[in-house]
């Protein structure tokens, strides 16, 4: 469980989501829940949630990347207010492949993140 004791600055927060979004185009899902809490989830914005749990989040991710092998998304931007950053990304499911842009929000609990939502 994470100590809600700990203070991260804004900047630490960012690198944090920044090296999430690296490990994730690593196609390493074990990387990237290892930022997580036990019990975190990735959801759509304010609605159903997408993948839940650390178990479930990282099965949903190597179920992906299995699917998408050249999956990869790039800041654009990025802010931190508080326990929560945005991340602006643009995703590409392959070089000539599907392209989008999504908004990512992800909330603290202490130094692990808990919540990831998507506005897509």
């Amino acid at each position: 469980m994470p100590d809600a004791a700990i203070l991260l600055s804004a900047d630490e927060r960012i690198a944090i989501t920044t090296r999430m979004i690296e490990v994730y185009n690593e196609q390493d899902a074990d990387a990237y829940v290892a930022f997580m809490t036990d019990d975190a989830c990735e959801a759509s914005y304010r609605g159903a949630v997408i993948r839940e749990g650390k178990e479930g989040t990282r099965a949903g991710l190597k179920a992906m990347f299995a699917q998408f092998p050249q999956n990869r998304a790039d800041i654009v931007g990025s802010w931190c207010l508080g326990e929560t950053v945005m991340l602006h990304e643009k995703v590409a499911r392959a070089p000539d492949g599907d392209k989008f842009e999504v908004m990512s929000i992800y909330t603290f609990e202490g130094d692990k993140v808990s919540r990831v939502e998507f506005i897509r």
